[in-house]
């Protein structure tokens, strides 16, 4: 009988296979001209659709995602090599140590575990780990990643800000600050030779002010939209199938059709939730 290999068996097979594609002249021709912005966006996608597959509870498809994710991994880690900076080991060693070290109620000394999980303790953590590195930031909000989606980029700059008191006191003002966004960009719209940038500003100052609405809620603004396309997407499906019994498509109806048949599924889902 032949045992599975092992894990690191298994990790070395896939560094390999990378390490194969990024070869000059044996390589892929594809995987040869990436570099580390061109892949960048892979990276998110990935990250994206191994919560998709939490949100659908497939655990089968969350496997092959986490797959995915891990080659992105990889990917980045190859590069870095090629480049002389850093390679997959390093990356291992970066975040086991920083695993270890930012959990000392588990992984340290007897004083500590007794200690436990004091509250802010994580925060102090990674305020102690900036300061022991090179200084760069001249602002409260520097070392908010710019690569975040928007939405969450939002809050967590919002965050930082409120830290030292730069914040609406309560949701009121802020919702009397959305509907001044709202007017602003209703203004715009009205003008008389609208301007694309203009409005395009104010729609994102409008969502800004709407992902702080979430923030005083508590709220996940990435999550509630993922929650809001997915009620779109039903709804939208059961108008399909609707226009499908009576053989039709979305395009051979009108807009008053299947705004009634919208409805119809609107209500057909507050029915089945009681």
């Amino acid at each position: 009988m032949t045992s599975k290999p092992d894990s690191e068996t298994r990790i070395a097979e896939l560094l390999g296979i990378m390490a194969a594609l990024r070869t000059p002249g044996t390589g892929c021709p594809w995987d040869l001209e990436q570099t580390f912005k061109t892949i960048a966006p892979y990276t998110i996608e990935e990250a994206y659709e191994v919560a998709d597959a939490i949100e659908k509870g497939d655990l089968d498809g969350l496997k092959d995602e986490l797959g995915d994710l891990l080659l992105q991994v990889v990917y980045h880690a190859r590069m870095a090599e090629e480049d002389g900076a850093f390679d997959f080991r390093d990356v291992v060693q970066a975040i086991n140590s920083k695993m270890i070290r930012r959990h000392p109620h588990v992984f340290g000394s007897e004083e500590e575990k007794a200690a436990g999980v004091t509250p802010g303790f994580r925060e102090r953590l990674k305020a102690e780990e900036r300061a022991g590195k090179p200084k760069r930031a001249e602002s409260v909000l520097d070392d908010v990643p710019t690569g975040l989606p928007a939405l969450t980029r939002a809050i967590k700059l919002q965050n930082k800000a409120a830290r030292v008191g730069f914040d609406w006191p309560s949701l009121a003002p802020v919702l009397d600050k959305l509907k001044e966004e709202l007017a602003e960009l209703d203004q715009e719209l009205k003008g008389d030779a609208p301007a694309k940038d203009a409005i395009a500003e104010e729609f994102g100052d409008l969502l800004f002010v709407v992902a702080n609405v979430a923030r005083h809620l508590k709220l996940d603004p990435e999550a509630a939209l993922r929650a809001a396309n997915q009620k779109f997407v039903r709804r939208f499906q059961a108008v399909e199938r609707k226009l499908a019994a009576q053989r039709r498509t979305p395009s051979q109806s009108t807009l008053a059709e299947m705004d009634r048949l919208w409805d119809e599924a609107k209500a057909d889902e507050k029915a089945a939730r009681g």
